[in-house]
């Protein structure tokens, strides 16, 4: 393979090779529906049940079984695309994709390839350097997932799991506007924050819950702006090959640019490339073409004679849009002009939403700069120390807001904040309760500090003389003052009075 690097400063350009190209790429998100029942069964979308013990006569295809629609996956689809502001289709239908896999009982997967339920639509992804784009979705469309296939209980035997056949998906098509791994990974990030902010689907990508088809292409520089100019011309574009399910962000990004290296290899060889699907190993960073890539007419699509077009109406629509949550930018925005946080601070209290309700928890009639610092910087080094998430966070917002009025109010300083954090993480309690109990109140008694360091500057007469030739060496004063109070004298007194006393 031709040994190329990825020229991240330019983000879309390949360099190393003998000409300058440039990387398209199209996702397909498949995003399993939070659901309790499946597409077009009752049967159960519970996650590590026991093997085809989640399967209804419709799903293990039974003489005579029809499929009967899920309403409330419906719902969920259109919730998810007026998230994504994309046109909701009032008229839609299913379609029977033809394909015959062990894990699909049926021999055909009900899809939506004519007229899926969601139209077009964007999303604005932001990426690390502070810049944003955004990618256009070409549509959602509904269908049934397929099982699964097992080949490492037997060396000789293969097994199949029907429990997640029939279960809902959406698959969230998106136009080639993708030019950077870093930009597909921002991608299907976001998908994930937004269908996680609606409640559509958990996008739980180590379950399987949140996957990805990624469309890799490359041309040369300069032909994607007239892709662009000439309305989506696809002449002017490469030959795509498809990574298939994939469901980690970072194998996403090692497998686009191996990929990459793969086709640029190819063409500067002379040789064509072919539209294949293929496969990447992530332990050897190999790349390899499984097969050729099927078109539609390979499936031989036609539609479902045992489902009626879909119809819904638009007062339905309205209805589900006047529920929708605040979503990620409209919240992020918020959270900067409310709270008056950074763009980056702001980025990470929203990136999930969890985080965002702990933070506004906190922050609520608090500083929301001082709240931010405590959530990301302690709480969040907290947590990862322990490896665990904010759900599981020992400290509630309550606790944590405790703390932070108690410095607010001058209780306690900063330094024995952190302390008292500690206790609380590790023990639980009310913070003024602990702070009341354990003697941690600073002392701002003015007296009491200056007979302190009054002390301290009688015993020692040089370090005065010093501190009065170089005004920096004050700190050192300071830090006596805190170690004889036990680090509970307020700072901003000490600070005073040892300016004032070195001054006399």
């Amino acid at each position: 393979m031709l040994d190329l690097t990825y020229d991240l400063p330019k983000i879309k350009t390949i360099a190393g090779a003998k000409h300058d190209w440039e990387l398209v790429i199209g996702m397909e998100v498949h995003a399993q529906v939070a659901s309790n029942a499946k597409l077009f069964s009752g049967a159960s979308t519970t996650f590590g049940s026991e093997p085809n013990s989640n399967v209804s006569f419709v799903d293990a295809a039974m003489p005579g079984m029809l499929p009967v629609i899920n309403e409330y996956c419906i719902e969920q689809t259109v919730r998810t695309g007026l998230g994504l502001k994309a046109q909701i289709n009032l008229k839609s239908a299913f379609d029977r994709k033809n394909y015959f896999y062990p894990d699909l009982p049926q021999g055909y997967q009900i899809s939506q390839l004519y007229h899926p339920i969601v139209g077009e639509g964007e999303v604005l992804v932001e990426l690390g350097d502070g810049t944003a784009r955004m990618v256009r979705v070409e549509r959602i469309h509904m269908e049934q997932d397929a099982g699964k296939s097992i080949h490492d209980m037997d060396p000789n035997m293969s097994f199949v799991d029907v429990n997640r056949t029939g279960v809902c998906l959406m698959e969230i098509v998106s136009k080639p506007d993708i030019r950077s791994p870093e930009e597909a990974a921002a991608y299907i990030a976001k998908i994930r924050q937004i269908v996680q902010y609606l409640g559509t689907s958990d996008g739980n990508m180590q379950n399987g819950n949140l996957r990805a088809d990624v469309n890799v292409s490359v041309c040369r520089a300069g032909d994607y702006e007239k892709f662009r100019e000439n309305g989506d011309d696809f002449s002017y574009l490469g030959t795509r090959c498809e990574l298939k399910n994939m469901n980690s962000m970072r194998f996403i990004q090692a497998a686009i640019i191996a990929e990459a290296k793969r086709q640029i290899g190819e063409i500067e060889a002379g040789r064509k490339i072919q539209q294949n699907t293929i496969a990447w190993n992530p332990d050897t960073g190999e790349i390899s073409p499984l097969r050729s890539k099927e078109e539609a007419h390979d499936y031989r699509y036609f539609p479902d004679p045992d489902l009626m077009p879909l119809e819904i109406e638009q007062e339905w629509v309205d209805e589900i849009a006047a529920t929708l949550p605040e979503l990620p930018d409209a919240k992020k925005s918020r959270f900067i002009s409310d709270f008056g946080l950074s763009d980056y601070d702001a980025s990470v209290l929203t990136a999930d939403v969890d985080t965002a309700g702990y933070f506004e928890a906190v922050a609520k009639k608090r500083d929301g700069k001082a709240s931010a610092n405590w959530v990301i910087n302690e709480l969040f080094g907290r947590l990862k120390k322990d490896d665990r998430d904010i759900t599981d966070s020992p400290v509630t917002p309550a606790q944590l807001g405790g703390v932070i009025d108690l410095i607010s109010s001058d209780a306690i300083s900063g330094k024995i904040a952190k302390d008292l954090f500690e206790i609380v993480y590790t023990e639980g309690g009310d913070p003024a309760v602990i702070v009341e109990e354990r003697g941690m109140k600073q002392v701002t008694d003015t007296g009491a500090i200056e007979a302190a360091l009054d002390e301290i500057i009688a015993a020692n007469p040089a370090q005065v003389e010093k501190a009065r030739e170089n005004p920096k060496l004050a700190g050192w004063f300071v830090g006596q003052v805190m170690k004889a109070t036990g680090g509970k004298a307020n700072p901003k007194a000490v600070n005073e009075l040892v300016a004032k006393k070195l001054a006399g």
